[in-house]
């Protein structure tokens, strides 16, 4: 399972995004930034956000 945690990314949040692919991370993630945080991921920070993704069992 990967996961990225939304305070990871510098937000005050308490979020974790969890999904059997990064893409799948970074899709939900994309939408979590949105409709939480108001902020709209680019591609540079798409790409910041891949290397906060870890690998959980």
């Amino acid at each position: 399972m990967k996961t990225l945690h939304c305070s990871d990314a510098g937000f005050d949040c308490e979020g974790v995004i969890k999904a059997t692919t990064e893409e799948e991370v970074l899709t939900l993630a994309a939408d979590h930034a949105l409709n939480v945080h108001g902020v709209s991921v680019t591609p540079e920070l798409a790409e910041q956000l891949k290397s906060l993704i870890k690998e959980e069992v």
